[in-house]
């Protein structure tokens, strides 16, 4: 059966650098099959830019298998668009109506500087990562994972937030332009399974302060971060942190 061809208009997001004034250029697109996901129609849109002489949108992409977390763009307001639990990158046009206008720009936080066009600086969650994201204990092989029972409850939900592929929706969503859903899902991730204990107390402290230090905002319990989320992550996992940061603290006093 023969896909279904739609025609749409894409308001887009361009600006050249940092520094620059940006604005929403218009674009018509004919003829677009529904079986194409939201970058491949950024893709015939920058050919179609190309054989014009113009300048292609600049935009984020690796995998496009919803894995790596580097796409991510606001649609029509909403973070990797209307399909909850889903990456930009799996998004496709059978959602979109034939004559629709959509408005596609970059993700926006203080702490996510636009490079150009739909492209953005989110080193900042590396930085965050790089503060006491990890283990020092030695785990061993495969063959040994189940020298240390853990319970079923608990290893759900560490793999639950070790699920967050770092794409910065949550901070694009969130009024504040908050990371929090992103650091609680480290923490949890780590603090949930016994080898990620003994560093417990200073990975919450290490990692909260990086975050305030990159300049996101707090949570104040709107929820956008955990609607927009790909992988459907909880803010209960807010809650963890903000136990677990707490008890840092007062065991560090």
């Amino acid at each position: 059966m023969a896909a279904k061809k739609i025609s749409i208009t894409v308001k887009v997001w361009r600006q050249a650098s940092e520094t620059a004034k940006g604005c929403l250029e218009t674009y018509a697109l004919k003829e677009i099959s529904t079986d194409m996901s939201f970058l491949e129609m950024l893709d015939v849109l920058n050919e179609q830019l190309t054989l014009e002489g113009k300048e292609p949108v600049a935009f984020d992409h690796d995998c496009r298998e919803g894995i790596c977390g580097m796409c991510g763009a606001v649609v029509d307001g909403i973070a990797h668009g209307p399909e909850q639990e889903t990456t930009l990158c799996q998004l496709h046009l059978r959602h979109f109506q034939d004559g629709q206008v959509i408005y596609i720009e970059p993700f926006r936080s203080k702490a996510f500087s636009v490079i150009k066009d739909l492209m953005v600086d989110r080193s900042a969650f590396d930085r965050i990562i790089q503060a006491g994201g990890f283990i020092s204990v030695n785990t061993g092989s495969a063959s040994d994972a189940n020298t240390v029972p853990v319970p079923q409850q608990q290893t759900e939900q560490a793999m639950d937030a070790a699920a967050c592929i770092g794409c910065g929706a949550c901070v694009a969503a969130c009024p504040n332009a908050a990371a929090m859903l992103f650091t609680a899902a480290k923490i949890s991730q780590l603090s949930l399974m016994p080898q990620g204990r003994p560093e417990r107390k200073q990975r919450a402290l290490s990692l909260v302060k990086a975050m305030d230090k990159e300049g996101f905002g707090n949570c104040s319990n709107h929820r956008e971060c955990e609607q927009v989320c790909p992988k459907g992550i909880s803010i209960r996992h807010i809650a963890r942190m903000n136990r677990e940061y707490l008890a840092a603290t007062l065991f560090n006093e």
